[in-house]
């Protein structure tokens, strides 16, 4: 997966207590595993496996895919802005490679 691009979207800056929409996307082709190319070879699974987001050092999301989330899969999901930090996403794939991304959110 290390070719992988992910995206996040979400506010630079915010005020304490407010609701913080936050979005992704990663591109992945999310091979399941159960194709067979065009030779009828199997196509070996490879697929991620496991989104976290941590915000400011604790975890406040975690996600488990499995061979049923389609390419490219897009997540979104909301936290409570409780001070200025980092939040890194991690995505990890089955063959445990990861891509990471790290982004400020400011509470003002």
């Amino acid at each position: 997966m290390a070719l992988a691009t992910a995206r996040v979207s979400m506010p630079k800056e915010v005020g304490k207590g407010d609701i913080v929409e936050i979005k992704t996307l990663i591109r992945h082709r999310m091979e399941t595993g159960y194709r067979v190319d065009s030779v009828g070879k199997k196509i070996a699974r490879h697929i991620v496996k496991l989104l976290t987001v941590t915000y400011d050092g604790e975890e406040i999301f975690r996600m488990d895919f499995t061979q049923g989330v389609a390419a490219n899969p897009f997540v979104a999901f909301t936290t409570v802005a409780t001070q200025t930090g980092e939040l890194v996403f991690v995505w990890v794939d089955d063959k445990g490679e990861e891509v990471r991304v790290v982004k400020e959110l400011t509470v003002a």
